[in-house]
């Protein structure tokens, strides 16, 4: 199992979308209704949109993760097995909670309400590509975090292709582990536990 060490590679800059502030709640664990999870959506991938572009965008910071045995590049993005993920403001992120069972991958069977309303947003978006990224707590070492976030967040993706029906190839699954703590305030805190939903395209 390979595990990251994370570059910046953009810093962005001033403002894109002036109704950023509006979309203000926690970043972790949000009670977010289907129509805010949409607005972020659409910002997200606004966002991603500009960015690619070259433009400067405020509320994403574009972050080169790579295999900790690469060296670091000024150009990381191009090196092999690199990931770029985008860490956005926690007024733009969608999270929730999932509780799995204790050291395991499989999803609790009372988080359904949670992911069904997920589904209902992806259903309704017309997003083409969503970035399902998993997240975990300080505990334990790199590689086990790791290796558990991704396991989780291909938990999600199977249960959204399965049971939601959205297109695989809408879909893809990221393990981050404890790269992107929620709360770097206390690194074993629970909303650090948590499966992000991003809009890339």
């Amino acid at each position: 199992m390979q595990f990251f060490k994370v570059i910046p590679v953009l810093r962005t800059g001033l403002a894109i979308l002036s109704g950023i502030c509006l979309l203000a709640g926690s970043a972790q664990g949000q009670d977010l209704t289907e129509e805010q999870i949409l607005q972020r959506f659409e910002a997200q991938r606004e966002m991603y949109r500009a960015t690619v572009q070259g433009q400067k965008t405020r509320g994403l910071d574009m972050i080169a993760v790579t295999p900790s045995g690469e060296p670091a590049q000024a150009d990381a993005a191009a090196g092999e097995g690199t990931v770029v993920f985008g860490e956005f403001a926690p007024e733009l992120q969608v999270n929730i909670a999932i509780r799995f069972a204790f050291d395991s991958a499989s999803i609790a069977p009372d988080q359904r309400p949670a992911l069904d309303k997920m589904c209902s947003a992806m259903r309704q978006s017309d997003v083409a590509l969503f970035r399902i990224v998993g997240h975990t707590d300080a505990k334990g070492s790199d590689s086990y975090n790791e290796t558990l976030s991704k396991l989780r967040a291909e938990e999600v993706r199977r249960w959204l292709v399965q049971d939601c029906g959205i297109a695989a190839s809408r879909l893809e699954a990221l393990g981050m582990g404890k790269r992107f703590l929620a709360n770097p305030a206390d690194p074993a805190a629970a909303e650090n536990r948590r499966v992000e939903f991003q809009a890339l395209s």
